[in-house]
């Protein structure tokens, strides 16, 4: 299968994907031609494969809509500064990378846990078609677990938005994993 249509899969997959209590893209105006909005700069289907928990919450889209239309994320929350950072010491743009959540809806609230069981439902249904033969860097335990779970050979890095170290230092071990996955 062409990484074309695997990424068509992928995005038709999570178009038919739902859960109680979870917003869709679609339902927050968000459903275009990407898995996940982030797509948009950061979508290089042959790019190093990043996985998050989550792209945003609900009430976050509401809020930061018109720079979510126009880019897929929001620049300045610490997710992006230190993937920015990250992108910088590797040499590369946000057009070069693949970024995607491990869970394709939105969450109610900002930070929210998010159950194995929805993650890994997401997964199967959507996030396995994002592969493309690459080895995903997971970012935090969140998307570890889920990949670990699938038998999903990967490399581990800390969350862009872990409350650990500096951002500078996420940017680094992020860096390195990128490097390793590679």
């Amino acid at each position: 299968m062409t990484r074309a249509r695997s990424y068509a899969n992928a995005i038709s997959a999570r178009r038919r994907f739902a859960l109680p209590d979870y917003p869709t893209l679609a339902d927050k105006g968000f459903d275009g031609d990407y898995v996940s909005p982030i797509q948009m700069t950061s979508g290089a289907l042959d790019g190093p494969l990043l996985i998050s928990k989550d792209w945003l919450d609900a009430p976050s889209v509401d809020r930061h809509r018109a720079e979510l239309q126009q880019q897929g994320y929001l620049r300045g929350n610490p997710f992006n500064r230190v993937i920015d950072l990250t992108l910088g010491l590797l040499g590369l743009r946000r057009a070069q990378i693949y970024i995607t959540p491990v869970f394709h809806l939105l969450t109610p609230r900002r930070s929210s846990q998010i159950p194995a069981a929805h993650a890994r439902a997401s997964f199967e249904a959507v996030g396995q078609y994002e592969l493309m033969g690459r080895r995903p860097v997971a970012l935090g335990t969140d998307s570890a677990r889920v990949l670990r779970f699938f038998g999903i050979d990967h490399v581990t890095a800390p969350h862009p938005s872990a409350r650990i170290g500096s951002y500078a230092a996420r940017a680094e071990q992020i860096a390195s994993a990128v490097e390793a996955a590679s």
